[in-house]
């Protein structure tokens, strides 16, 4: 990919991992390349001349292209960027049950037939 390009980002995980994209989702074929003659490729201006990079800018290499034709390739990051956007709701909606009320969680149980243990009838 065009490291130089300012739609390009880069993100380290804490096992190592790295994620290269295009910002655009203009990449179909990221982390490996960018496609030929991208109209919104704007290479990044740097301010001063003297910009120097520091040990922490030295991004880690990219691993090797799998072999095969680049369609297939395409269609399976295609597939897992699919299976991700499926699982987002549900793991937002999980998060937001979360973070309700203590008294929320409290009635959501009694109505659904939680705790039924009362010491009187009034």
């Amino acid at each position: 990919m065009r490291e130089d390009c300012c739609h390009y980002e880069s993100r380290t995980y804490d096992d190592g991992e790295v994620a290269r994209f295009c910002t655009l989702d203009l990449a179909p074929e990221a982390p490996w390349r960018c496609p030929e003659g991208c109209s919104r490729y704007e290479r990044i201006l740097m301010i001063a001349s003297d910009f120097e990079r520091g040990s922490l800018a030295h991004a880690p290499p990219v691993e090797e292209e799998p072999a095969g034709p680049v369609e297939d390739t395409v269609d399976v990051l295609a597939d897992a960027e699919a299976i991700v956007a499926a699982a987002i709701p549900d793991v937002v909606a999980e998060i937001d049950r979360e973070r309700a009320p203590w008294w929320t969680r409290l009635l959501r149980r009694r109505r659904d037939g939680g705790d039924d243990f009362r010491l009187s009838d009034r």
